[in-house]
């Protein structure tokens, strides 16, 4: 009886200790199988999946309970993106005037048409005006009207104005530096930053405004990539140019199984909707329909979602030691005012293929679930022989990736 006894509390002792474990080196494999290690290290009541290339479960705890996702609601946005604009779509923002230009005034307003561009900031105002400024317009008599979807420095609200600001030349110094240095080459870039006078006359605009120059963004794939790397909230409005909420979750839902579909629920692109909901099988299924769909451009999941260690954002400082820097590419999300935090994505092994995996909390705090997560992916990466992904951060400025083409004459 006393050695019975001796050895139930040894068992409690050594179940407190795992359950303890999250903030500490992950089990080996052979210490237990990996679901054993989601119950003790994300908790039993938190969502974890685990899939393999070939359609093998590896766990499958709560899998099928949909809860708030926070911005792992990015990635079926990211999916219908790509689905309905292809890897090499570009934004086209058309700069056009509203009245002839005489003697370098252009004597109406400066039309901006804008086609929802994420990613026009101040660097692209920069070379928006280098393109107008050698084409000798140096003043407008009118004002900046845009017409379209246009967002500025991240917003839409008052766009027209603060980008009449920039192209006044209120731009920080250190960014005109940047952007000289890199076009430092080309014949047509002043010594000094050039800036448009505005005046307040209004003339009556032209029956087809006259094009002056287009800003063309970077590439769909980088520019999803940067913004899924922090994490950006611009995702909500961006998510318009698939056609809107109800499109992109339409798109989700039809690109996984029947049986998944319900478990997928979308009041936005972006996760701020207290409406999102995922599963964490759902998650996995959307993974990997979105690797099979950069895989038709030549691209992997690595191309548009951060990779721990390397890039810049939410996975900068996490999964970043010996043996898991670069070999984790997955998508964060956190949303507090829901209680959600979650982690979802993909390793690369030698012996069963891409390994997917999505780890969705929920009512646990942020910090505590983080740390769970990670102790777990630490388990998975442990269990298996991964190899880091191929994948080479791209250092340039987004901005040298956009284009800016000048009308002809």
């Amino acid at each position: 009886m006393g050695v019975a006894l001796r050895r139930s509390a040894l068992r409690s002792l050594v179940f407190a200790f795992l359950a303890g474990s999250v903030f500490c080196a992950p089990l080996r494999a052979a210490a237990g199988d990996l679901a054993a290690q989601a119950r003790a290290l994300v908790g039993a009541e938190q969502g974890v999946y685990v899939e393999a290339e070939d359609g093998s479960v590896l766990v499958a705890q709560a899998a099928e309970r949909a809860v708030h996702p926070a911005s792992v609601s990015k990635v079926p946005t990211t999916l219908a993106l790509l689905r309905k604009l292809g890897a090499d779509h570009r934004f086209a923002t058309r700069f056009a005037a509203a009245g002839p230009l005489q003697g370098g005034v252009l004597q109406g307003d400066l039309v901006v048409e804008g086609s929802g561009d994420p990613f026009f900031v101040d660097e692209n105002a920069l070379l928006v005006s280098i393109a107008l400024h050698d084409q000798g317009v140096r003043r407008v008599a009118g004002d900046v009207a845009v017409r379209g979807p246009f967002l500025f420095n991240w917003e839409s609200a008052g766009a027209a104005g603060r980008l009449r600001g920039a192209l006044a030349g209120r731009i920080p110094a250190p960014t005109w530096s940047a952007v000289r240095a890199v076009e430092a080459a080309r014949s047509d870039v002043p010594a000094e930053q050039p800036s448009l006078a505005f005046g307040d006359a209004k003339l009556p605009g032209a029956a087809a405004p006259t094009l002056l120059a287009t800003h063309r963004s970077q590439p769909l794939v980088p520019l999803v990539k940067a913004l899924n790397g922090y994490s950006n909230n611009i995702f909500a409005p961006f998510a318009d140019a698939a056609g809107g909420i109800a499109v992109v979750q339409a798109v989700a839902r039809e690109s996984v199984a029947p049986a998944l579909r319900d478990e997928i629920v979308l009041g936005d692109g972006a996760g701020a909707s207290p409406r999102n909901r995922l599963s964490p099988r759902a998650a996995v299924a959307l993974l990997r329909a979105l690797g099979d769909e950069l895989a038709k451009s030549r691209h992997t999941l690595a191309d548009v979602l951060p990779v721990s260690g390397v890039d810049e954002g939410t996975l900068r400082h996490r999964l970043d030691g010996p043996g898991e820097r670069g070999h984790v590419v997955g998508k964060t999300g956190t949303y507090g005012d829901y209680g959600a935090s979650a982690l979802a994505g993909a390793l690369r092994t030698r012996d069963r293929g891409v390994v997917y995996f999505a780890i969705l909390n929920h009512n646990v705090p942020i910090e505590v679930a983080r740390k769970r997560q990670d102790a777990f992916v630490r388990a998975l990466l442990a269990s298996q022989h991964t190899d880091a992904w191929p994948y080479q951060r791209d250092e340039a400025p987004a901005f040298t990736r956009a284009e800016v083409v000048r009308a002809r004459p």
